[in-house]
């Protein structure tokens, strides 16, 4: 970290000339972009984009997701000095160039016309060479996500970090609703549950529809090695969807999201994990459910920050020096 370059450094969402390199503004001022990246609509020469969906029309309890990316990219200034920690001295930051693509817009009142301007955001974003890493927003906009990837890269494989599995039943496939995406993404077929699995579940299901799961408890029992284990024999090195709920977290480590449950993961075993998992075939990944109104200390969305730069390392990783 080189402290005097903050003298004379900032804004740099805007001024940077270079699209990669570490940013060394003060992390408390200056326009908060993700990582301090470009923002920048036009990706010719970046390798992954950063987007926000500020959408929670579609919690069954606490809204407030919408705030999430903007507090996430807040709390992201903090990691923008150091390549991060634990990745064998990858610094993507510096040999990969990631751009901030902004938030989708859309009309806070028509939330029917969500689902495709998402997968259309989404799919403009795969259509100029770039991965895609999404900052939610509530669960639900992992739906139209898939459907954008299922378009390019067929079925995918989904490695889901939550505590809920998502699959409850709804014949209706129009209907927006956080707790049914995962069931509707399996109807639907852009999701292939023989190469996709559920990370730290710990509610009931009464039909999981094909998908596997390792609930929380065999996490903590059987320890990270174990699972990672699982993780990579399932997905092989299929086109892999990486879709963190910040609620996979014990509420003793995530408390600002809208269904807490208690007995989830550890910070550091979803950091673990998230390093493990590396050399898989990730395209794209989102980190979802940061609600920044239910947790005054931040650290919600310092988690999610911390997620959202691990999932930018798995989608780099095997671009890595080159």
């Amino acid at each position: 970290m080189t402290l005097d370059k903050a003298r004379d450094v900032v804004d740099t969402a805007f001024t940077r000339t270079e699209k990669r390199g570490l940013s060394y503004e003060n992390a408390f001022g200056g326009a908060t972009s993700f990582m301090r990246r470009t923002y920048t609509k036009d990706l010719g020469g970046f390798d992954l984009a950063v987007t926000g969906v500020p959408f929670d029309q579609a919690v069954t309890h606490r809204p407030g997701t919408r705030f999430g990316p903007r507090a996430i990219r807040e709390a992201s200034t903090l990691q923008t000095f150091d390549p991060p920690y634990g990745w064998d001295g990858f610094d993507p930051l510096g040999e990969c160039a990631i751009a901030d693509y902004g938030d989708m817009p859309f009309d806070y009142a028509d939330v029917r016309a969500v689902p495709g301007q998402l997968q259309a955001h989404i799919a403009g974003i795969l259509a100029q060479g770039c991965g895609a890493i999404t900052l939610g927003g509530d669960h639900f906009i992992t739906l139209p996500i898939l459907r954008a990837h299922a378009d390019t890269y067929g079925p995918m494989s989904v490695i889901q970090f939550d505590a809920h599995s998502d699959l409850w039943p709804d014949q209706d496939m129009d209907r927006i609703d956080h707790g049914t995406m995962m069931y509707k993404a399996v109807k639907l077929g852009v999701v292939d549950v023989t190469r996709s699995i559920q990370i730290g579940i710990r509610t009931e299901c009464d039909d999981y529809v094909g998908m596997p799961y390792i609930d929380a408890r065999t996490c903590h029992e059987k320890g990270t090695d174990w699972v990672v284990g699982r993780i990579k024999d399932r997905v092989g090195d299929h086109p892999a969807y990486v879709t963190f709920d910040i609620d996979a977290l014990d509420p003793a480590f995530a408390p600002g999201t809208g269904t807490p449950v208690w007995g989830g993961l550890a910070s550091w075993q979803a950091a673990a994990m998230l390093r493990d998992l590396a050399g898989i075939n990730m395209v794209g990944g989102d980190v979802v459910e940061v609600s920044p109104p239910y947790d005054t200390t931040g650290a919600t969305a310092i988690a999610g920050a911390h997620v959202a730069m691990e999932l930018c390392c798995l989608a780099l990783w095997n671009k890595r020096n080159g």
